[in-house]
């Protein structure tokens, strides 16, 4: 018996089996162009003034107040001279010290802290962490003088000790972000880890820390961010320009530099390097600053 062979050709069916629906794509698309136009609008308000510092570092002194946002004439000269004319170099080193102190000291210290307050039971656990919690409701200008007279007293005053060593008792933010973070993280892993022998150490070192990866790096950035753009806590420990950050460095142009204080391509190229360095780091780490900015609200 003959099989009897479909009427309808091979050619004929396969422009039927690939047309996309393209009607449901266009309609997606044209949906959406309102929100992309109004983040593209809004990314340009935000842009234009960083483009705008770049512009007038590349431009000479004649020409900065010019008008119009492109130079005339490219040069590099205000970044040779910003880098020959002051200790820029030297703050740039003092800032990145006192920044990865900063940021390490914080980070062991308060994820330590938050696993305790996350994993360890023990009486007054709650009312500890409300304590934690009302310390970061109360404002620097009130703790400024006690801590300066402290470091006085340590002899700490013009070194780098009081920019960063604070961060070795943590920091109530940190230590709730990254509390509600290690919530997240199934009880059942810390339950086999305490049955295989497992210290608390050991479960918080091998175990929590491995994944608490995105939530680090987002309290990294954090405190990298804070420290290098401080200027208070410089301006009131450090007199020395050789020790001076790039934030205190940056302010003293326009006083202890008189002569370069009025030449605003100098300053636009020295504020240009200050804020790139920031741009390019959380470039480098934004999909784990992402990722931990989102889930450092759940709670299991």
């Amino acid at each position: 018996m003959s099989i009897p062979m479909p009427t309808q050709t091979r050619d004929q069916a396969l422009p039927e089996l690939q047309t996309p629906n393209v009607s449901n794509r266009e309609g997606l698309s044209l949906g959406n162009l309102p929100l992309y136009l109004t983040l593209f609008l809004l990314s340009a308000m935000f842009t234009i003034p960083f483009v705008w510092l770049i512009m007038t570092s590349l431009k000479p002194p004649e020409e900065v107040f010019a008008g119009g946002l492109l130079p005339t004439t490219w040069t590099a000269q205000n970044y040779r001279d910003i880098l020959n004319d002051v200790p820029f170099a030297r703050w740039m080193l003092n800032t990145a010290v006192v920044s990865v102190l900063a940021v390490v000291a914080v980070v062991i210290s308060s994820s330590l802290v938050a696993y305790g307050f996350s994993r360890i039971r023990f009486p007054g656990r709650k009312q500890l962490f409300a304590i934690l919690i009302a310390t970061y409701l109360l404002p620097g200008s009130v703790t400024l003088i006690p801590t300066f007279l402290i470091w006085n007293e340590l002899g700490a005053v013009n070194t780098i000790w009081p920019l960063w060593a604070a961060n070795i008792f943590g920091s109530a933010f940190y230590i709730f972000m990254l509390r509600q973070f290690m919530f997240s993280v199934p009880q059942d892993l810390i339950d086999a880890a305490r049955l295989d022998g497992a210290s608390f150490f050991r479960i918080y070192w091998n175990i929590m820390l491995p994944l608490m990866k995105p939530a680090l790096v987002a309290v990294a950035i954090f405190e990298f961010g804070a420290k290098w753009n401080d200027l208070m806590t410089p301006l009131i420990y450090l007199n020395t320009p050789d020790r001076y950050t790039l934030a205190l460095g940056l302010s003293s142009l326009k006083t202890d530099y008189e002569a370069l204080g009025t030449q605003w391509g100098l300053l636009m190229a020295a504020s240009v390097i200050f804020t790139i360095q920031m741009i390019i780091i959380f470039f480098l780490f934004q999909r784990y600053f992402m990722e931990g900015i989102a889930t450092t609200g759940i709670k299991g």
